[in-house]
């Protein structure tokens, strides 16, 4: 049975009026999941991540950091405030639902989601950023591999922003194959293709930015043709899904158009790797759409089928000249 992780301490970070991601967002989800039986996902609490898990990956001067300016009710920058400790206890969960994701995907669920905020994907080593103060999925790809046996991740990230943190924190390293789609150009203004990774990690950082206005057939071609047969000669032992949501084309912070269906076909062609998924929520800043997105990710997760074919396109072609270079596409 696939699981969902959830907390409440999610719904007590409060970024304040106006700010796109705020409460509402799992408030829109869980009322979307409850209305639909949580489409016949188990649920489970998600802990706090334990020190163990947390200091693996940022150093325990970040930690305090982060916990100060929490405790302060203080922001990090314009566009990543907090409410007090609450906030600091809300990331230490989101962080923690991670890890108990890889744990129960290790321990032979064949896929699941972690739906809790704040995201993570922009927190880098000492510095969070982009409404992210912990970097979730890297905590939790670096928990498997130290701890679950883990030899090998592989991570996508469709968030429609690049996830600059996780691919900063594993740019050397071969353990972990990361692959981001995200619009460019665009904040935070990093990934090019050029962005191969480094040293003993070239090869291992796949980043493919799309322009404004690309659907379905752009972010699944690509997919299709240069992530999945890269991922299928890294062979994972796991897959973790960055799943961000506003590259939906009813997004208000972004200008791509996939479709709430579209989310349906990119967990379908995750699951043609033959291994446990693990979605962790990034970004999806329209209710509405973020909803049915995760409900159509999620139904497709638990139901499986095949992914429809995707054509190569230009942006295909002129990644596969790059990528083609470490892997066999």
């Amino acid at each position: 049975m696939p699981v969902l992780f959830r907390h409440p301490s999610s719904l007590e970070h409060d970024t304040g009026p106006g700010h796109p991601e705020r409460i509402e967002r799992i408030r829109a989800i869980e009322a979307e999941l409850s209305g639909r039986d949580w489409l016949g996902y188990e649920l489970r609490e998600a802990p706090a991540v334990t020190d163990e898990q947390l200091l693996a990956v940022h150093p325990q001067s970040y930690v305090d950091f982060v916990r100060a300016t929490c405790d302060r009710g203080a922001a990090f920058d314009l566009d990543t405030p907090t409410s007090g400790p609450a906030s600091f206890e809300a990331a230490l969960h989101a962080a923690g639902g991670a890890c108990a994701l890889v744990e129960a995907l290790s321990a032979g669920e064949s896929a699941g989601f972690s739906a809790l905020r704040p995201p993570g994907h922009h927190a880098e080593l000492t510095r969070a950023m982009g409404f992210c103060l912990f970097a979730n999925v890297a905590i939790a790809a670096r928990h498997a591999l130290d701890s679950l046996g883990a030899e090998r991740v592989f991570v996508l990230d469709w968030d429609v922003h690049h996830g600059n943190g996780t691919n900063a924190i594993f740019r050397e390293s071969p353990e972990v194959l990361f692959a981001s789609l995200h619009q460019s150009p665009f904040w935070p203004g990093s990934g090019p293709l050029s962005d191969v990774g480094a040293g003993p990690g070239e090869g291992y950082s796949i980043n493919l930015p799309v322009p404004a206005g690309s659907g379905e057939e752009t972010f699944c071609g690509l997919v299709e043709h240069v992530v999945l047969p890269a991922a299928r000669a890294f062979d994972p032992d796991l897959v973790l899904i960055s799943a961000g949501y506003d590259a939906h084309r009813d997004d208000p912070l972004a200008e791509c158009m996939l479709e709430t269906g579209s989310y349906a076909q990119l967990a379908l062609q995750a699951l043609t790797l033959g291994k446990p998924v693990g979605y962790v929520l990034e970004g999806g800043y329209d209710l509405d759409a973020l909803a049915s997105s995760v409900a159509a990710s999620m139904e497709s997760l638990a139901e499986g089928g095949e992914p429809r074919s995707f054509p190569r396109g230009p942006l295909v072609e002129e990644a596969a000249a790059t990528i083609g270079r470490y892997w066999e596409l």
